[in-house]
């Protein structure tokens, strides 16, 4: 699946530099407000679904090679996190829906983990 139908199907608004989002292969998702938990169960390529909004999100999805990070709850950040997402290429999308109704948005398109 790609970012852009993701995006298109859970109508998310790209709160950073726009690209073709279609060229992104997502391949699982992850979701937790724990960035130990991130680090350890996120795997490179998935997209990961959160409440947080501060600057910590964009390293650990720069260091997790993540395909993007979708903030729920119409949680907005800062500019200077989006700034830093910018120069780090990582994409951030926002929702109004919590996380219980994204993960299953993303489960009825068919996003599954890939952990063994």
């Amino acid at each position: 699946m790609n970012l852009n139908e993701i995006i298109q199907n859970l109508n998310l608004k790209v709160l950073t530099n726009s690209k073709d989002f279609s060229t992104i292969k997502v391949k699982s998702g992850y979701c937790s407000d724990l960035l130990s938990c991130v680090m350890t169960g996120a795997e490179p390529e998935g997209i990961w679904i959160t409440l947080m909004s501060h600057s910590n999100i964009v390293a650990v999805a720069a260091l997790l090679d993540l395909a993007a990070i979708i903030i729920t709850e119409d949680a907005q950040p800062d500019q200077q996190t989006i700034d830093k997402a910018n120069e780090k290429d990582i994409i951030m999308l926002s929702s109004p829906d919590p996380n219980y109704e994204v993960i299953g948005q993303l489960w009825e398109l068919g996003l599954r983990a890939t952990k063994n």
